[in-house]
């Protein structure tokens, strides 16, 4: 194993420090691996927390700020944070007018935030709730009753943050979290598989002549395995389940995502290969987004998201965003 740590077990304390140090803009609490605004929004406005297992970087800590989130809460790698922890970080934003939990639908989160949720209403803080399940790559997996949630998450916080930015109230901004969930999804793909420190070797076995078609974010194998192909075959096993299984026709927001180990010259690439698949079933893509933004640690490889569009969903798209992994009209 090739990685730049001191030992296996410090890499989240470690990297939570470093974070800390880069971005002063960020409150970082070691105690609770907690990520908070150092200046936090106005009374009497809805907050957002999100979270999960490291190792998606920037996803959940890079995307604290004015805009999307008020607060990160970050486990071991692939491993979901505590309920004690993600209450701690709910009674940190709480502004006075509820907080909403954005969860990936993993067993182990969903039930972690469904418990600090809990606490945190007996301390007479309102939650509500949304679970991210966006990919259509399988129904049940390693970590799941039902689908995964994965890069629609990127999407959902930045437009749920821009609303609760403005003011909207916990019930508007929860409806709308659950509208943005109900019309988009996501597909993955994998190059090579990932390495978690503490295991410190790849989480499967991927021949350098092969890919995973339908991978999760915490290097879950995929629907299938096959023989490499052009990236215009990728793309096309990416696109056609995303629309055959919701009718995007019309404007949508769309994001092709790195894996963490995709250089962003095979990205741009790759998503002239989507753009161009879209546009012939009739999807208008209006705005994107094209990088790392949910990760796998070190593994090779894109997923592709849709996100049907409206105009109250552009709007909030085009509020000005202030964080490390996003950034614009700030």
């Amino acid at each position: 194993m090739k990685k730049l740590i001191n030992a296996p077990e410090d890499v989240l304390v470690e990297s939570l420090k470093g974070t800390a140090l880069a971005h002063p803009e960020l409150s970082v609490d070691l105690e609770t691996h907690v990520i908070t605004r150092a200046v936090p929004k106005a009374q009497g406005k809805v907050a957002v927390v999100s979270g999960g297992g490291s190792g998606h970087e920037p996803l959940h800590g890079g995307f604290v700020g004015p805009g999307m989130l008020d607060a990160a809460v970050a486990g071991e790698v692939f491993t979901s944070p505590t309920p004690d922890r993600v209450q701690a970080a709910t009674k940190a934003v709480d502004r006075g007018a509820g907080v909403l939990h954005i969860v990936k639908n993993y067993t182990g989160d969903v039930l972690n935030f469904e418990m600090a949720a809990e606490l945190a209403q007996m301390e007479g803080i309102e939650v509500g709730t949304v679970v991210v399940d966006d990919d259509v790559a399988v129904q049940d997996s390693l970590y799941t009753a039902g689908r995964r949630g994965v890069g629609l998450t990127v999407l959902l916080e930045k437009l749920v943050g821009a609303a609760a930015e403005e003011g909207q109230d916990l019930a508007s901004v929860v409806a709308l979290a659950q509208r943005i969930n109900g019309q988009g999804r996501s597909m993955g793909m994998a190059l090579t598989s990932c390495t978690v420190p503490a295991a410190g070797k790849p989480t499967f076995d991927l021949p350098e002549d092969q890919m995973e078609i339908g991978i999760g974010i915490h290097g879950e194998p995929g629907r299938h395995r096959e023989p490499l192909a052009p990236a215009s075959e990728i793309a096309r096993q990416l696109v056609e389940p995303i629309l055959g299984d919701l009718d995007f026709t019309g404007p949508a927001i769309v994001m092709v995502n790195g894996m963490g180990a995709t250089p962003q010259i095979e990205l741009y690439l790759m998503y002239g290969e989507v753009a161009a698949l879209l546009e012939k079933a009739g999807v208008q893509i209006v705005r994107n987004l094209v990088g790392n933004y949910i990760t796998s640690l070190d593994m090779a490889g894109c997923s592709v998201t849709v996100l049907k569009a409206d105009d109250e969903l552009l709007r909030l798209w085009d509020a000005p965003v202030n964080t490390p992994g996003l950034r614009w009209g700030a």
